[in-house]
């Protein structure tokens, strides 16, 4: 289905007049303070993520999945879905493929289809960490770390198909993320897979496009748990630096170790200009791809303060590439997206509120209490009327969850592909 203009101006005015009076009751407060509201519904109403093309069907555990009935089938649904997203939120206009899940069969159409919905196409993902059915090689021991060389040159050669591809829909980037690594002491060579890992790597970068990026993620486990060959973000800064200018690091939130505190590695990596993208998540004990803010909102926050500390101060780190990556087993896909959307742009806004100039007083004078008071000031502050504002500004619903069930939109995918649909990939 495809949500009209018409169709989210009509549900907005019901909300119209009581998210108004709470934005006056906010910008009265921020002209206090010396903020510039305006400035700062911009920038939110600018701020877009990509939907990963795997994340539009119900996710799964090693256990089971339950569908949620109307998946999307295909690529051209998945872009429809996405396309929902968009025309309610206005900040979801872009689309992350994984190959070979989402191939195009017919590239013009795809980006057809795309640009109706208007959306770009972001990072390619490609896929070395689970055998298709018609390959020549295994990944069972590794692929681009592999001591077998067909299986090395097998991965090589995939994420150079995943380019071309790229290349078609115009994306810019290549993501990789790898499953290698080993289950018992003893299995692996740690130096020979690490080294086996950087020339593979090197192969890749240099046949990518000039004006292509590579981001390198990480993941401390799974699905080996004895040891992976990139399991850390040192281990991928080390190889983005191998690789060159256009290889940089990409962080999952979802892939640390407990308690790691993520918000000094952004700031690492974007200080030696090396940030490349981000995946949005959140967990309670490892990798669980929930739903963003939902277990440790305050966490977030305070990795959107050095991002946002970044963009302004570290010209030295390209310009990055936002991008959800979760799994939705007992919810609505779309409806845990759109949680998702909310949570990440909650978080922007509070972090746009955080006065540097009286923090970095602080910082310098070692007042330790004003630095924890001026970022839980801008933490607690309801920034939901900004948000509004935002959206409000770009043609999007200002409540999109409540408009998405107004809407019935999920009825209305069940009606048109029936409650046994399965997307495609997970």
């Amino acid at each position: 289905m495809k949500i009209t203009t018409d169709r989210i101006s009509e549900f907005n005015k019901s909300n119209h007049s009581s998210y108004k009076t709470e934005l006056d009751f906010l910008k009265n407060k921020f002209v206090k303070k010396g903020i510039d509201a305006e400035e700062i519904i911009s920038k939110v109403a600018d701020f877009q993520v990509a939907i990963p093309s795997w994340a539009l069907g119900a996710g799964g555990t090693r256990f089971g999945r339950f569908s949620y009935g109307g998946e999307p089938s295909s690529l051209e649904q998945k872009l429809d879905d996405i396309g929902v997203l968009h025309a309610l939120t206005q900040s979801a206009g872009a689309v992350s493929l994984h190959i070979p899940w989402d191939i195009p069969k017919d590239v013009n159409a795809i980006k057809e289809k795309a640009q109706s919905h208007g959306i770009v196409f972001d990072a390619m993902n490609s896929n070395t960490f689970q055998d298709q059915p018609d390959a020549k090689e295994t990944y069972k021991y590794g692929s681009l770390s592999a001591v077998n060389d067909a299986s090395r040159d097998y991965a090589v050669q995939h994420n150079l198909d995943v380019i071309k591809i790229g290349k078609e829909l115009g994306s810019k980037s290549l993501t990789v993320w790898l499953a290698d690594g080993a289950n018992f002491p003893g299995q692996n060579n740690f130096q020979k897979v690490l080294q086996n890992t950087e020339n593979s790597l090197k192969s890749i970068y240099g046949k990518m496009p000039e004006d292509w990026k590579m981001f390198i993620e990480y993941k401390p486990y799974e699905p080996n748990f004895y040891s992976t060959v990139i399991q850390d973000w040192g281990t991928s800064f080390m190889l983005a630096n191998a690789c060159g200018d256009r290889a940089h690091t990409l962080v999952d939130l979802g892939h640390h170790l407990p308690n790691t505190n993520i918000e000094q590695i952004v700031a690492t990596l974007m200080l030696k200009g090396k940030l490349g993208g981000f995946h949005f998540n959140d967990s309670k004990y490892g990798d669980d791809d929930i739903t963003v803010g939902s277990i440790k909102p305050y966490s977030l926050f305070l990795i959107f303060n050095e991002l946002v500390y970044g963009m302004e101060n570290n010209p030295q780190n390209p310009d990055l590439a936002w991008m959800i990556d979760a799994s939705h087993n007992t919810k609505d896909p779309l409806e845990d997206l759109l949680q998702s959307l909310e949570a990440i742009l909650i978080a922007y806004t509070q972090a746009l509120l955080v006065d540097q100039k009286a923090l970095k007083q602080a910082q310098q004078g070692n007042d330790v209490v004003t630095c924890q008071e001026i970022l839980q000031d801008a933490y607690r502050t309801d920034v939901r009327p900004i948000i509004r504002a935002a959206r409000d500004k770009s043609g999007a619903a200002l409540n999109p969850l409540s408009a998405y069930r107004n809407l019935e939109v999920r009825k209305n995918l069940i009606k048109e592909r029936g409650t046994k649909s399965i997307a495609t990939g997970l």
